[in-house]
């Protein structure tokens, strides 16, 4: 059985459907909001926004995702959104190899 990305097991096939429609562009947001981190530093959901031209609704979708796979992570501080309310602060988290 396939793993589709953003459906429950009991969901309908539309839902199935929908989720592997989005693959390509939640895979695109991922890269916006990994290279926005790394090129203007830790910022808050609406700062990513702002910096990368998604919207924040878009960015907001991505960041447990990014968190989950290690590419990004919480900094522990407050930021302060467009609305002027606290919100968390994110980071790009670089990845250690070992080499050979």
């Amino acid at each position: 059985m396939f793993k589709f990305f953003r459906a429950r097991a009991k969901d309908p096939i539309t839902s199935f459907e929908a989720a592997a429609s989005i693959k390509d562009v939640a895979k695109m947001h991922n890269e916006v909001i990994v290279a926005g981190l790394q090129r203007f530093g830790p910022m808050g959901k609406d700062q990513i926004a702002n910096n990368t031209g998604l919207q924040p609704n878009q960015v907001s979708r991505r960041l447990s995702e990014l968190e989950e796979i290690g590419l990004i992570e919480l900094t522990g501080k407050q930021v302060k959104s467009n609305s002027g309310r606290n919100e968390r602060e994110w980071r790009f988290k670089p990845v250690q190899q070992e080499l050979a």
